[in-house]
Parts: structure tokens; sequence; C-alpha cells
């Protein structure tokens, strides 16, 4: 099993090759949602890691993804600029859950 990167710019990418992910740049939704279905169709992909921007360009689509598909497991990553605020989001979905503020 291996894990691939879908990114908006090189930095990431890079960053995830030196760690051994594999991963490509793509600047527009069409491209990003080819090569989404191209990990899903791939047997040895068990997760993709997507940047905040790269989801938020195919939303919908990643969200319909994430909750139909077992595999691969698409995870949100933050840039280098660290633009978003997963954590944030995180906490909100725990306390709407649970029903206690974090």
């Amino acid at each position: 099993m291996k894990a691939y990167c879908i990114s908006d710019n090189t930095d990431t990418v890079m960053g995830m090759r030196l760690a051994g992910i594999e991963g490509v740049v793509l600047n527009d939704r069409e491209a990003i949602l080819k090569k989404l279905d191209e990990c899903i169709q791939d047997p040895d992909v068990a997760v993709v890691l997507m940047t905040t921007k790269a989801i938020s360009m195919a939303a919908d689509v990643v969200a319909n993804y994430k909750l139909e598909l077992q595999r691969p497991l698409i995870t949100e990553i933050s840039d280098r600029h660290g633009s978003a605020k997963i954590g944030e989001t995180i906490d909100s979905y725990i306390s709407d859950a649970i029903g206690i503020k974090l």
C-alpha cells in the first residue's frame, strides 16, 4: 500500500517526495478529479493526501468520495503557508459530536 499527494504547489509535493510519497501539482478542477479517479482505481493507493486548496477546487466530489468510498482514505493537509484551519475544524466536529466545547 502506498500514499499519493495531490497538491496545488510544488513545495508540498517536493516535501512529500523527500518522505517517499509520490505526488503531482495540479491547478484546475478537471485535472484534480482525473488524478483522484486514477488514485481510486489504483489498488495500491491506500491514502490520498490533498492540500486544502486542491480539495476546495473539487470540494463537492471529494466530500462524496469521502462518504462513499472505503478506499482510499482521502486526507486534507495544509500547505507550507499553513492557511488551513484543520485543527479548528476537527475541534468543531468533536464538540458537535459530544456536545461539549473543547
